[in-house]
């Protein structure tokens, strides 16, 4: 990165370290730049920055963006609180009592903060930035969602139409999806893109009429196991095709994602997917680059 990038990526750091103190009336600083990568301590956790990227079908060398994933390891600096014990359980999904949404609220903000300056120097100017919101951060919210964060996206010289917001559905959420669809209404209105995040193709009970009233600009699908590719009927199949058409229909676009096997590769075209994410893609790309 260039001295003056550098520069700016500090000054950046230094800014919401400012902010978080003065807002949490706290000494912590939690975002540190190292090696030009920024990371953010919460509890127990430094939690940084990893880029997948979104491919269009038929060039894998047009990228259309990347989802932004979370990468985390354990951070100790002496101090240990109950802050830190709830906050491990709830990465390593063992929660074992509810857990306080204000501390999702807080982690979410904190990975979305790193996410953006991280973004920065890792691929400035192209396309758009998947960043995963917890349902019960949007649900935890009770107005103007999108309004805190677009003060961070405004900050790093980005907009909010680059962003989009992408939250993970299974039943519990779809059964209350009017709460959701508001929270949802209240981001698009700050103009940010929305996508849902289908981690199982059958976890969704009602999951069609979510997709009919959001009218999400992006679906993202799960690759069904090579198990279930190999040993099962095609059924999954049909269905994948019917939630692709409705996608479609509603004017957006559907993203097969975690794609690594050639076998998970050939769902693609069959299924009707104009994007995709995945090693088996990134591979051929590579492939492709070495033979230039």
């Amino acid at each position: 990165m260039p001295l003056e990038q550098l520069i700016s990526l500090q000054q950046l750091v230094d800014h919401f370290n400012d902010r978080f103190e003065t807002e949490h009336h706290s000494t912590l600083r939690p975002f540190i730049l190292q090696r030009d990568m920024v990371s953010g301590i919460f509890g127990p956790i430094r939690v940084s920055s990893a880029f997948l990227p979104v491919r269009q079908i038929g060039n894998n060398e047009a990228l259309i963006g990347h989802i932004a994933q979370i990468s985390v390891t354990p951070y100790d600096n002496g101090v240990h609180s109950e802050q830190s014990t709830e906050i491990g359980n709830l990465i390593t999904k063992t929660v074992t009592q509810p857990t306080n949404f204000q501390s999702i609220i807080s982690l979410d903000r904190l990975c979305r903060t790193v996410h953006m300056l991280n973004y920065l120097s890792h691929s400035p100017n192209s396309g758009v930035i998947f960043l995963d919101v917890d349902p019960r951060h949007i649900l935890g919210v009770q107005q103007e969602h999108g309004a805190y964060f677009e003060k961070i996206i405004f900050k790093c010289g980005l907009v909010t139409k680059n962003i989009v917001i992408s939250t993970t559905i299974n039943s519990s959420y779809v059964l209350n999806h009017k709460e959701l669809l508001d929270g949802l209404y209240n981001y698009r209105r700050h103009g940010y893109q929305i996508a849902l995040n289908i981690g199982s193709l059958y976890a969704a009970t009602g999951l069609w009429d979510l997709i009919v009233k959001l009218k999400a600009n992006y679906l993202r699908i799960n690759a069904p196991h090579i198990e279930t590719i190999r040993h099962s009927d095609a059924i999954w199949l049909s269905d994948l095709k019917k939630l692709t058409e409705l996608q479609n229909l509603t004017g957006g676009q559907a993203i097969l994602q975690q794609v690594n096997q050639k076998e998970q590769a050939n769902i693609v075209a069959s299924a009707g997917f104009e994007l995709v994410q995945g090693d088996y893609h990134d591979r051929q790309f590579t492939d492709h680059l070495r033979c230039l």
